[in-house]
């Protein structure tokens, strides 16, 4: 009983909290107490029939069943997408063999694959290169090629030529003969080109022998030897073309104090075109120059710079790249002499002629020795003339002219006068200026110059064979010339 109490107590509570319970205490049919507890529903107003209940538990029953189906569709759907992930793995696995199939094994495979990638790319590189370096030595195979190509059909032409000029038969003439001389052989005086002749002592008069000059060429008697004013200048004879584009302007020299072993044929040849210039060409005799085969090549120890280079008592003078050096070379022994600074010169281009070239410092020989042509910041670009000592090239005298240098386009030195040419490419250029050193006065001239090749970057002065020597534009080439008498 005391349990039964609190238990009726909890249930009263309740009933009231609900308002709908009830307790009813009665004797069953065997007579003993029984309590009854009701509570009413609280969405239904009266208990269903036996028939609801049953199509409620088959609502129940239908609804566990779509959701039973709803289950399997989904376990279906997972294992489509682990079966489909599993075929991309082994996909990944099969386009790269002996890939680890753990993530720790990607960076590993990463780090090889970028390794093989670089020693690709290097390898790559390195046969570009090969590429470059073999395009460029079949270029220069070619450009020998072609310049064999044009000697040997140069060499052929001769050849031919050669063997078309025979030389000519003497003919008898009836003209009279003088008493106490013999006959002299009749020559077609016309044909200028090279004739192989034999010698025969014969007793001529003067009368025969001497001839007016052609008109327009002075005679060679008529002041050619000593010294004087330039006065004419003859047309231009080829003697050499350059074979390469580096012979677009150079410097062609011949000793007029020619020393052992040299002979006063010998011919140096240097192609200016391009930097580091070092190579100068040496010719034994004028056969060799004008075929192109040298008997030397010399390779200077230091490069030279443009085109003012002379050869003077078997040294050769230069002006030494990028500097105001001047600098003296022997040949026979192929060794430096001296080098010496031409105080406050322009070089590299700062008082060039007007051609340009970094014709900054030009050397020159005249009957008297070795000059060299510059100017300087303090002359404001006009012309500097300084006699040089040609063993120490230490200057002993030295002139300022009032001909600005980059207005004229070359000069030269005969008899201790400064001559300077008008124009490098004019056909009708002209000598226009002549600076006398031995009165210090300078006057303007008009003595016709021929630029025949339209490009003259050396003019120089031969006192020995009396005549101008020039680079133009390919072509070496000589004038002769007049000069007035004393």
């Amino acid at each position: 009983m005391p349990a039964v109490q609190p238990l009726l107590l909890a249930c009263l509570l309740w009933g009231v909290g609900a308002r709908t319970a009830q307790l009813r205490k009665a004797n069953d049919r065997s007579g003993r107490c029984q309590y009854t507890f009701t509570v009413a529903s609280p969405d239904g107003s009266s208990c269903p029939e036996q028939g609801q209940a049953m199509a409620a538990i088959q609502d129940l029953q239908r609804d566990s069943s779509a959701q039973r189906a709803d289950l399997e569709s989904t376990k279906a759907r997972l294992s489509s997408l682990e079966g489909l992930l599993h075929r991309l793995a082994g996909a990944q696995t099969a386009g790269a063999p002996g890939t680890p199939e753990t993530p720790e094994g990607l960076p590993r495979e990463r780090g090889q694959l970028e390794t093989q990638a670089s020693e690709l790319e290097a390898a790559y590189s390195n046969l570009l290169r090969d590429k470059s370096v073999l395009e460029e030595e079949k270029r220069q195979l070619g450009a020998e090629n072609e310049g064999l190509a044009r000697r040997l059909e140069s060499s052929l032409q001769e050849v031919e030529r050669l063997r078309r000029d025979r030389c000519p038969q003497a003919r008898s003439t009836s003209q009279a003969v003088p008493p106490g001389s013999r006959e002299v052989s009749g020559w077609p005086l016309e044909n200028s080109d090279f004739q192989e002749l034999k010698s025969e002592l014969t007793e001529v008069p003067a009368s025969r022998i001497l001839k007016e000059s052609p008109p327009g060429h002075p005679g060679r008697d008529e002041g050619d030897t000593g010294c004087g004013e330039l006065v004419w200048v003859g047309e231009p004879v080829t003697l050499r073309t350059a074979e390469t584009i580096t012979g677009k302007y150079g410097v062609w020299m011949r000793d007029p104090k020619p020393v052992h072993p040299y002979s006063q044929e010998s011919t140096w040849r240097i192609d200016t075109v391009g930097t580091g210039i070092r190579q100068v060409f040496e010719y034994s005799d004028a056969s060799q120059f004008a075929q192109g085969y040298p008997s030397k090549v010399h390779v200077l120890p230091r490069p030279l710079e443009s085109t003012g280079a002379v050869v003077f008592g078997g040294s050769l003078y230069f002006q030494g790249a990028e500097s105001r050096t001047v600098v003296r070379y022997e040949l026979s022994t192929e060794t430096l002499k001296a080098e010496k600074d031409i105080p406050g010169a322009g070089y590299h281009g700062q008082f060039p002629y007007s051609w340009g070239g970094y014709t900054d410092i030009d050397l020159a020989v005249d009957e008297s020795g070795l000059w060299v042509i510059y100017s300087t910041e303090d002359a404001k670009g006009a012309i500097v003339l300084a006699k040089l000592n040609p063993e120490s090239l230490e200057r002993e005298q030295t002139w300022e002219t009032n001909i600005r240098k980059q207005s004229v386009a070359n000069a030269f030195v005969i008899c201790g006068t400064l001559y300077t040419v008008s124009s490098y490419s004019s056909p009708d250029a002209t000598v226009n200026f002549a600076y006398d050193t031995g009165t210090g006065s300078s006057k303007a001239l008009a003595v016709p110059f021929q630029n025949r090749y339209k490009y003259s970057s050396m003019i120089d002065y031969n006192p020995l064979e009396k005549k101008l020597f020039a680079w133009d534009n390919f072509n070496m080439v000589t004038y002769d010339i007049r000069l007035s008498k004393m």
